[in-house]
């Protein structure tokens, strides 16, 4: 028997849904409605878009084979009803109708269903400052705003550019000004670092110092007070401690599920706002699903609800949602939380939970931080890759991997890697064994992955006790007062330059001469040792555990960390 399903929402999960489930059901009805004009597009590409990778703004909104998506693609194409500026008002369970409203002309209708979807997405986060609805100052929501900001950048009315929050957009926004365009760009953040509890803050100011390299400013720990203009033209930005020139501001402050049609109409919804599904994506009524930004997963390392605003996710839960809608019964287990950021020639990537959020969540866990080549040493292409590793300690079991490397493929692979593993829970062990394709072009004989998860057994058995690149930074700057012995286990040549800057503090002894050289280390004071990436270090911590030092300490990442982290040597 054929069904008419209705669709509310029309951007990532709800084309995805009402296509999927036309090609089980071509006989079915399928209505889908949105408030805007625009639908299905990609509004992670708006970034690319602002900054000139993405050179049409109609490319967010086309297929791969280069056709529009507009209510009559998906009429003609799809078999779909599309009705845009119609805005779903009220949602009556009992009689299974959507109230809607023209948002162009104010009239009022309902249309029944069989069945539901709530793809109603999210809004951004506003700050509720003075002078946020000011001309030039923009969320990133949709190609409109896409296509507004990058016209006022072409005219030349942009030489100042203040970005509000140091997230996914916003550092995606902050290139975008500051590469393409060469506009002065800020980036004003409450917290301490770039990706709070996203990443450590070591990986944070590894891809922060990397930003600002190529240009971009940053203020960490501090508060938007006001967006102040002239003429209701924006200006400038203050915050409590600065005043910034802004010819245009972005507010990336973060999304909020838009549930409340939902909550009102009786569905479950989180405290903080998130349609709560179960996992065939069903709410509570067994007759509506949602999905995407509007509703909320499970953690899968957790076991908590988690909200994760991904176009992709919401693509796969739209497939199962359509799937299930003509009588199936696919299921979305939850996520482990993976993502990728580019940030000009680098990215930064992860999957799982960061060390201070797992943490948070209650689990006994250590960190720890490897850098090594992504290829075969001798690989004329090769690149270091920083990876950590974050591991509960009882258990050994895996709660997440993050890195900081090019852009290109190799960091994001690992990654992914991973990511594809979190979900079954494994172990240090199921990493250092973890099977990986193998050739000099593309990686390691011991791949970083199995080398980092060799790492964490090492730390777990303290046999490799160490810090990372902040916690030298420490130790460097307390030198004085900690009274450490700095030393540096390359050979003469590397070290020389470090001795003569610092006689006082910086030795060198290099790894396989130490046994021959202990008399110069002393035994009544911390040793720091530090090598290129740690990996010598960790040689010469064994050996003088086997001599009988008390109090050594090895530089995980060694000096490629400590460069990359910005230690002033």
């Amino acid at each position: 028997m054929s069904q008419h399903i209705v669709v509310i929402g029309g951007v990532a999960l709800g084309p995805k849904a009402a296509c999927r489930f036309k090609r089980l059901e071509p006989g079915s009805t399928v209505t889908m409605i949105d408030q805007s004009s625009l639908i299905s597009y990609g509004g992670c590409g708006i970034p690319y878009y602002v900054s000139g990778d993405v050179s049409d703004a109609k490319e967010l909104c086309t297929t791969s084979f280069h056709m529009v998506r507009s209510p009559e693609f998906f009429k003609e194409i799809k078999g779909v009803d599309v009705q845009i500026l119609t805005k779903a008002t009220r949602i009556d369970r009992e009689n299974k109708e959507v109230h809607v409203e023209n948002v162009t002309t104010g009239e009022t209708a309902s249309i029944s269903y069989d069945k539901l979807v709530i793809a109603t997405g999210a809004a951004p986060r506003k700050l509720g400052l003075p002078g946020e609805d000011m001309q030039g100052v923009s969320y990133v929501c949709n190609p409109d705003d896409a296509t507004r900001i990058r016209e006022g950048i072409s005219k030349g009315e942009v030489g100042n550019a203040v970005i509000i929050g140091a997230g996914f957009i916003g550092l995606e926004m902050a290139e975008a000004f500051a590469d393409m365009w060469g506009v002065e760009t800020s980036v004003v953040e409450i917290t301490d670092q770039i990706m709070p509890r996203l990443v450590s803050p070591a990986l944070a100011t590894m891809g922060q110092k990397h930003m600002e390299e190529n240009g971009v400013n940053f203020y960490f720990g501090e508060t938007v007070q006001a967006i102040e203009g002239e003429d209701g033209r924006v200006t400038r930005v203050v915050t409590n401690k600065r005043t910034l020139d802004a010819d245009a501001v972005i507010i990336a402050a973060g999304v909020v599920p838009c549930s409340d049609i939902a909550k009102d109409a009786g569905l479950n919804v989180h405290e903080r706002g998130g349609v709560i599904v179960d996992e065939f994506m069903r709410t509570n009524d067994p007759d509506i699903y949602a999905g995407g930004d509007c509703a909320l997963v499970k953690h899968l390392i957790t076991d908590q609800p988690a909200y994760l605003p991904l176009g992709s996710m919401a693509n796969r839960q739209g497939r199962i949602i359509g799937t299930n809608l003509a009588g199936g019964a696919s299921t979305f287990d939850g996520v482990v939380g993976s993502f990728v950021v580019k940030l000009f020639e680098t990215s930064m990537a992860g999957t799982g939970m960061s060390l201070e959020a797992a943490e948070a969540a209650g689990f006994d866990a250590i960190s720890v931080l490897l850098i090594q080549l992504d290829r075969a040493h001798f690989y004329p292409t090769k690149e270091l890759m920083t990876l950590e590793m974050i591991v509960e300690k009882d258990s050994r079991r895996v709660l997440g991997v993050q890195g900081f490397g090019s852009a290109g493929d190799a960091m994001v692979g690992r990654i992914n890697a991973v990511a594809a593993l979190l979900k079954g829970k494994p172990t240090i062990d199921d990493i250092s064994n973890m099977e990986l394709a193998y050739s000099p072009p593309f990686a390691a004989a011991m791949d970083i992955l199995n080398t980092l998860a060799n790492l964490a057994d090492n730390a777990l058995l303290g046999i490799n006790r160490g810090v990372g690149p902040d916690g030298f930074k420490e130790l460097w700057d307390n030198r004085e007062e900690r009274a450490c012995h700095f030393l540096d286990c390359r050979e003469l040549a590397d070290a020389e330059a470090f001795i003569e800057r610092n006689p006082e503090h910086w030795h060198n002894v290099p790894q396989g001469e130490i046994y021959k050289r202990l008399e110069e280390i002393p035994q009544d004071k911390p040793v720091v040792l530090i090598c290129n990436t740690g990996a010598r270090s960790y040689e010469a911590q064994i050996m003088l555990d086997e001599k009988g030092y008390k109090d050594v300490v090895n530089v995980h990442g060694g000096m490629a960390a400590i460069k990359k982290f910005g230690v002033d040597l």
